[in-house]
């Protein structure tokens, strides 16, 4: 009899999480595991940028750098294309901040060619390593250089992830590169709900 009540007690346990798992979001969610948006970089335009320019849109955050072979278009084009299955007009107003962690390379005109190639909501920006190094620390990413061949061309390595901030900057998800389309369309949805 004690055997079926831990049965049962199990049993219950899992139908009240699975009727709470509508909450969860379709890729990582991270409320409260990392802090707001916030940086002072300089834009595509020249200009100096700050999360306040962006406030009041959700903001799609990934660092990257424009000679990038592979991660990088991938990410933009899969962003691009989970923003255009989201069912939403506001879908629109989604801001998605491309941060070069290649600044001896990635100057504003080569930052704006590039984002414009995917998109007319796709903002650049970079900054001086240092800076850059603080702003990748706060949201737990990394960076690095290989050694410059004899043409001084040199890799970058890079996280790879996206991070999915509110209209607020409050940090909602983190897009793997495993995270499908229509997973990433779900969470950006939700956020642009509220």
């Amino acid at each position: 009899m004690r055997r079926l009540g831990l049965i049962g007690s199990v049993l219950l346990a899992g139908m009240l999480l699975a009727a709470c798992g509508g909450g969860q979001y379709a890729t990582k969610g991270i409320e409260g595991l990392l802090p707001d948006l916030r940086f002072e970089l300089t834009g595509e335009s020249g200009e100096p940028l700050t999360a306040a320019d962006l406030r009041g849109a959700p903001v799609v955050l990934f660092f990257g750098f424009t000679h990038c072979p592979d991660i990088c278009p991938t990410a933009m084009a899969r962003i691009s294309a989970a923003l255009r299955a989201v069912d939403d007009p506001a879908a629109e107003e989604v801001q998605i901040l491309f941060v070069s962690v290649d600044p001896g390379r990635d100057d504003p005109e080569t930052l704006r060619r590039y984002t414009n190639a995917f998109g007319e909501n796709i903002i650049g920006a970079t900054a001086p390593v240092p800076r850059l190094r603080e702003v990748t620390k706060r949201y737990r990413a990394t960076f690095g250089y290989g050694e410059a061949d004899a043409g001084g061309d040199y890799a970058v390595s890079h996280s790879s992830a996206m991070y999915l901030f509110d209209a607020e900057g409050r940090a909602r998800a983190l897009f793997r590169p495993d995270d499908g389309v229509t997973a990433m369309a779900a969470d950006l949805a939700r956020v642009l709900d509220g």
